[in-house]
């Protein structure tokens, strides 16, 4: 069995379970919190921002110890950087 046919499953089983709570918190007079908890977690999991790419690939990204170097050459410099100061201000 591949990993892709496994993601398929999980995805369907969890999108049948997704579908259950919602269902049963609108039609059921019983649906309590673990109906509730289910509805949301999946809503929470579907507004995750899965479009987003690797900081090094994005584009415009701040690059990786930026502020570090901000705050060694202010140190060695005797100045603080306050806001609006570097290189994009």
């Amino acid at each position: 069995m591949s990993w892709r046919t496994v993601r398929r499953g999980a995805a369907l089983g969890l999108g049948v379970l997704w579908w259950w709570a919602v269902l049963r918190l609108v039609l059921a007079s019983g649906a309590g919190v673990v109906e509730a908890g289910v509805a949301v977690g999946g809503w929470g999991l579907s507004v995750l921002p899965v479009h987003c790419v690797p900081k090094g690939r994005a584009a415009g990204a701040v690059g990786t110890g930026r502020l570090l170097r901000a705050l060694v050459a202010s140190a060695e410099s005797g100045t603080r950087p306050g806001p609006g100061s570097g290189p994009s201000a």
